[in-house]
């Protein structure tokens, strides 16, 4: 039974909060794309490498995703993080989900450091 985008992306959420990059990725097609302003990664590697850089720059972040808007197979989402040395206050980030998983997510955040506050 495939699962809904809902329950896709909840299973996202928690396997973001563990780290687990593995689990991460096993929540995206295998042709996924990862698009952020540095540039396009493809397939779940590209994933792992896209939220990989993400967590590198949030260490142990604690995620507050705000007013999801879900349109079908589209979801619309501003999210908050906070982590041990930085910030994120901005983040916009858009999934299209295909058979149960995530197939494409763009992602948009500004990263304030400790010292900027």
């Amino acid at each position: 039974m495939t699962r809904s985008p809902e329950e896709t992306f909840q299973d996202h959420v928690r396997a973001l909060g563990s780290g687990d990059l593995e689990a991460i990725a096993a929540n995206f097609t295998e042709d996924a794309v990862f698009i952020t302003r540095s540039g396009i990664l493809r397939g779940r590697e590209g994933v792992k490498q896209g939220i990989g850089a993400v967590l590198r720059e949030l260490p142990n972040a604690t995620w507050h995703p705000k007013n999801p808007q879900f349109a079908g197979e589209v979801l619309f989402l501003e999210w908050a993080a906070t982590a041990d040395e930085a910030r994120v206050e901005d983040g916009v980030d858009t999934f299209v989900f295909r058979d149960g998983l995530i197939h494409a997510q763009t992602v948009r955040y500004t990263l304030l450091k400790s010292s900027d506050r």
